[in-house]
């Protein structure tokens, strides 16, 4: 099985750390490894460099390369230029389906995920693979058990179980629900029919090309020219030329909400999963208590709780009667703000392009 991580994002809403030339992936938010070369080492030892691939932009394709010296280069697969999930999952297909059409290809959305059951996770997409490599025209997808009422995640809905595999569960699909309100999440964390949506998803290229065909003809003519040149002179020429002009469109609305349910599997499973693209979600995967401080760098903290302090500078910071709050030092930018304020970070960040500060995005 070949398995494709995503590493192209640029995480503004874990700025002022996640900036356009230093995105998240490529920091070392926990421990000493970046978030990249951590989503990498969770796959070995049952998978092999030379059967796992990076996806990134053309800016990041130096920063992959250094940070995984042993993966080959020609794993990495560099989109010219950044054009949402729609595309970025269609260039990996046409290239696949042109070199590996039937052999079963993992796609990781989240190169900056942390996992922390990493044996199940293998195992999770082993069994995924066990079962694409009996019927290739399906997609399984792997979902993280609900821990809680989240209103930010969007989630899977599954039916009855229709059987076991290497002791998972393997549920028959319903469909996709999107960030809901909170009564909505406090019943689907509790009704044992839906999983947080990681974007885990294994398949065949030759299936994925298909929907591409059947429900996004515009799409699947302009990706066409680009697998018809694969392995060949032409390939940067033409997926230089071809590539931008593509309409940016997510994967789901560009292709998974289209497909009939029935082919779609679900292995819903509690990886520890936690989706490091901002700050509260952080503090989450982080805290072992939700009242707890998480400090990082030259911080003191006192009469406070539930409060997140990273600190990448050697100046020291000091807080006094916090109560949910976020404070990121940076060389350049020091960010204070209540924890439930964290999703305005993002269009904090869009509103300074083009100003004195656009230099800190």
């Amino acid at each position: 099985m070949k398995i494709v991580l995503f590493a192209g994002g640029v995480g503004s809403r874990l700025w002022p750390l996640s900036r356009k030339n230093a995105p998240k992936q490529f920091g070392k938010i926990i421990g000493d490894k970046t978030m990249l070369q951590l989503a990498v080492a969770k796959l070995f030892p049952d998978f092999a460099w030379k059967d796992i691939y990076i996806s990134t932009g053309k800016k990041y394709e130096d920063n992959v390369k250094s940070q995984l010296p042993e993966l080959p280069n020609l794993n990495v697969l560099v989109e010219p230029e950044m054009r949402d999930v729609g595309p970025a999952v269609g260039l990996v297909t046409a290239l696949f389906v042109k070199r590996n059409p039937d052999e079963p290809i993992a796609l990781l959305w989240g190169s900056d995920h942390l996992v922390r059951k990493e044996d199940l996770f293998r195992q999770a997409l082993k069994t995924a693979e066990e079962l694409i490599k009996k019927d290739g025209n399906r997609i399984i997808f792997v979902g993280q058990k609900p821990r809680f009422a989240s209103q930010n995640l969007g989630y899977i809905e599954f039916g009855s179980q229709i059987a076991t595999v290497n002791e998972l569960p393997v549920y028959s699909f319903n469909g996709f629900k999107y960030r809901p309100h909170l009564s909505t999440a406090e019943k689907w964390y509790k009704d044992g029919h839906h999983s947080w949506n990681l974007g885990y998803f294994v398949t065949t290229p030759q299936f994925l090309w298909k929907l591409f065909e059947d429900f996004a003809p515009e799409l699947y003519r302009q990706l066409k020219q680009i697998s018809d040149a694969v392995d060949t002179p032409d390939y940067e020429r033409v997926l230089a030329e071809v590539y931008p002009q593509i309409e940016k469109i997510s994967f789901d609305n560009a292709v998974l909400e289209k497909m009939d349910p029935k082919f779609g599997y679900v292995i819903s499973v509690d990886l520890e999963w936690s989706d490091i693209g901002a700050w509260e979600a952080l503090k989450e995967a982080l805290e072992k208590h939700e009242e707890d401080n998480v400090i990082k760098g030259n911080a003191l903290v006192e009469d406070s709780r539930d409060t997140l302090v990273f600190n990448f500078t050697k100046q020291l910071v000091v807080g006094i009667d916090m109560n949910d709050m976020v404070i990121v030092n940076t060389d350049d930018v020091i960010l204070v703000c209540p924890k439930t304020s964290v999703p305005k970070i993002k269009k904090l960040v869009e509103s300074l392009e083009g100003t004195s500060n656009g230099h800190l995005v």
